[in-house]
């Protein structure tokens, strides 16, 4: 479904420039739900956003169910895979009621039968019409992210990528939302590629993991893998260890990685 070659990513000019992503490869099969995992800076949601063609400027190669994409998108290709953003604070226009932000897509894609579509969206993420005239101000983050995840999927994509979707929620709502998207994945045959800091999050939503660091791949290993600890590469058992919590003595030992 999805397949990448060499994609680069370099952010300014000349001294300032700041090479984001450097010659990363991947595939993703159709129905496989692929993990991006890192620290803050290593180039993982880059490479998000240049699939979705947020980012423009990138080289290497890019398919899409065999299509191949250029640094300008179709339309059709929006409708066929869709982002859901980290932050349900900001992704959501405060204005807008959730009928308004759920309607917007298919008014760009010329869907009809708005409210049928709404209604069954609103459902299909665990809420129900009286959440259709609310603003965001009147959703809690879990029922935001709720809303952000209809409107992905109102336009009936194949593919989605997921940017952190759990990480500015409580624990208890994220274990809420990622059984949502593990249930979503299985009754639509959805494709995601996910990015997140957060190891466990990535293990059970996850059949494939690739770990990044400073813009490259360092490794790429199973779920089943990561549960066991396992890992190959020195910077992927520094992520483990990091994220068992705090050891003072564990994070003295640590070393850069080039």
């Amino acid at each position: 479904m999805i397949r990448i070659e060499g994609l680069g990513v370099i952010f300014g000019k000349g001294a300032r420039a700041v090479h984001a992503v450097r010659d990363v490869s991947f595939s993703v099969d159709a129905g496989e739900s692929f993990g991006l995992v890192g620290e803050s800076g290593s180039g993982k949601s880059t490479v998000l956003r240049a699939i979705a063609g947020l980012t423009p400027g990138w080289t290497g190669g890019m398919q899409v169910d065999g299509i191949a994409l250029g640094p300008k998108r179709e339309t059709a290709f929006h409708k066929h895979l869709q982002m859901v953003f980290q932050d349900p604070y900001g992704s959501l226009h405060p204005r807008h009621t959730v009928n308004d932000i759920l309607s917007e897509p298919l008014i760009i894609h010329k869907m009809d039968q708005h409210e049928t579509r709404i209604l069954a969206a609103l459902d299909e993420v665990g809420l129900g019409a009286s959440f259709r005239f609310r603003y965001p101000h009147q959703l809690s983050g879990g029922q935001r992210q709720r809303i952000a995840i209809a409107r992905a999927l109102i336009l009936e994509p194949r593919v989605v990528l997921l940017d952190e979707p759990t990480s500015a929620l409580d624990v208890s709502v994220q274990a809420e939302i990622l059984n949502l998207l593990v249930r979503l994945r299985e009754d639509r045959g959805l494709t995601y590629v996910m990015v997140s800091h957060n190891l466990a999050v990535v293990a059970h939503l996850c059949e494939r993991i690739a770990v990044m660091n400073r813009g490259q791949f360092v490794e790429e290993m199973t779920a089943g893998q990561l549960r066991a600890g396992k890992p190959a590469h020195g910077y992927t058992s520094q992520l483990l260890t990091a994220s068992k919590g705090y050891d003072r003595e564990a994070i003295a030992a640590f070393v850069e990685f080039e």
